[in-house]
C-alpha cells in the first residue's frame, strides 16, 4: 500500500491547511511523486461543473496535481446531508466511496497526503469521521493545534484518545501560532507535556501576524459596503489593525507595517494623516486600506485625495467597534492567488519540521 499520512487537527482554524501546504511543498523539494485528498469536505467550490472542498482545489492549483478533483475530494457534505443520513434517505457507501478515490490518487505515487475536517470526531454522524477515515487508508496521524500550553495538550490528548480506539497510529503533534520570539521556551515545555501524554512534538510553527490577517480582497466579501477608493487587492494582506481613536498626530505614528486604519468616515484628519504617511514612504505604503465606519462619507476634496493615493478606501455603515469585531472575526483561508503568504507558509513549516525524520517515520 502506498505510504500515508492523514493530518487531522483539533479543531476549526488550527492550522492544518497551512501544514499540508508546507509538508507538501518540502515533500516535492524532495522528489517524490505525491498525491492529496481531502476524504471529507464540508467546504465546497464549483470548479469547471466539478463540486469539490475548496482544500483540495487549493492544492490542486498550488501544486499542479494530476489527480481529477473528483478523487481528491470524494466525499461531501452539503447542507441537510447529516439530517438526510440520520434519516436513512442516504443510501451511499461513503467509505467506499473513499476506498476507491485513494486508490486511484494513490496509483504510481510515493506518498499520499490526506487532510481531515476539524477534529477527530467530525463525521462521525454519517459513520467517517477522521480517525476512521485515517484507519480506511491504513494512515498514521498527525495531529495540528495551535499555540497555548494547557489547551492544545489537552485537545491533542483527547484527539489522539479518538484514533487510537480506531486503531489509528499517532506519528506526533504539529503546534502552530506558537509565539516563539516571546517565549523561546515553549517548544521545550510543549515537547514535555505532549510526551507525557505518549506524543512526540514534531514541530512548532511560529506565529506570524502575516498569516493570521486577512487580505484587502477578505475585507470586501466579508464585510458589506462600498468600495471608495483603490483595490481590494487578493495578495495585499494586512500586517496590523489600527482604531482611529486618537488624534491625527499621535495616529501617525501608529501607521505602519501594512495597517488597515478603522475610524469613522467624518475623521478626515485621519484620513489625509494616511495619505501623507504612504507619501512619505512611497516605496513601502505603511497604509494598506481604510475602512470608514457609520456610514459617513467624506468630503469630495479628501475621497479625491484618496483616490489620487489609490489607497483602499471602503464605506461600511456599522460603527467603529463592531466594524473591528467583524474584521478579527473573518476567516482566513489562504488562496491560490496568496503567492507572497503561500511563499511564508512554505518557509514557516519548512523550518519548524523536520521533514526527512517524518518520511522515515512513516516508512
Amino acid at each position: 500500500m502506498t505510504p500515508t499520512i492523514f493530518l487531522a487537527a483539533t479543531g476549526q482554524n488550527r492550522g492544518k491547511t497551512t501544514t499540508s501546504l508546507g509538508l507538501i511543498a518540502a515533500i516535492r523539494e524532495r522528489g517524490h511523486a505525491l498525491g492529496f485528498m481531502k476524504p471529507v469536505g464540508q467546504r465546497t467550490l464549483l470548479v469547471e461543473g466539478i463540486r469539490a472542498d475548496e482544500d483540495a482545489v487549493l492544492m490542486k492549483e498550488i501544486f499542479d496535481l494530476p489527480d481529477p478533483l473528483g478523487d481528491m475530494s470524494p466525499v461531501l457534505l452539503p447542507r441537510h446531508f447529516t439530517t438526510d443520513f440520520v434519516m436513512g434517505r442516504v443510501d451511499e457507501d461513503l467509505a467506499a466511496q473513499v476506498e476507491a478515490a485513494y486508490a486511484r490518487v494513490a496509483r504510481d505515487k510515493d506518498l499520499v497526503v490526506a487532510e481531515g475536517t476539524g477534529h477527530a470526531g467530525v463525521g462521525a454522524v454519517v459513520g467517517l469521521s477522521n480517525a476512521r477515515a485515517a484507519a480506511l487508508l491504513d494512515a498514521p496521524v498527525v495531529i495540528v493545534t495551535e499555540g497555548g500550553v494547557g489547551r492544545p495538550i489537552d485537545e491533542i490528548a483527547l484527539n489522539a484518545a479518538l484514533f487510537a480506539h480506531h486503531g489509528v497510529r499517532v506519528l506526533g503533534a504539529v503546534v502552530n501560532k506558537v509565539d516563539i520570539g516571546n517565549r523561546p521556551e515553549l517548544p521545550e515545555i510543549l515537547a514535555r507535556g505532549l510526551s507525557q501524554q505518549g506524543v512526540p512534538l514534531i514541530g512548532c510553527i511560529g506565529y506570524s501576524d502575516f498569516l493570521a490577517n486577512p487580505s484587502l480582497e477578505l475585507i470586501v466579501t466579508h464585510l458589506d459596503g462600498e468600495l471608495l477608493a483603490g483595490r481590494a487587492a487578493p495578495n495585499r494582506t494586512i500586517g496590523q489593525v489600527a482604531i482611529g481613536a486618537m488624534q491625527a498626530g499621535h495616529a501617525m505614528e501608529r501607521l505602519h507595517d501594512r495597517t488597515l486604519l478603522i475610524t469613522p468616515g467624518d475623521r478626515e484628519d485621519l484620513l489625509l494623516a494616511a495619505v501623507a504617511t504612504n507619501r512619505a514612504s512611497a516605496s513601502q505604503p505603511r497604509v494598506s486600506g481604510v475602512v470608514l465606519t457609520g456610514g459617513f462619507r467624506p468630503a469630495d476634496a479628501v475621497l479625491a485625495d484618496l483616490r489620487d493615493a489609490d489607497l483602499f478606501t471602503y464605506l461600511v455603515a456599522t460603527d467603529t467597534y463592531r466594524t473591528a469585531r467583524d474584521v478579527d472575526e473573518i476567516l482566513v483561508k489562504t488562496h491560490p492567488s496568496d503567492t507572497e503568504k503561500i511563499a511564508t507558509i512554505i518557509d514557516l513549516v519548512g523550518r519548524a519540521i523536520d521533514v526527512d525524520a517524518l518520511l522515515a517515520r512513516i516508512a
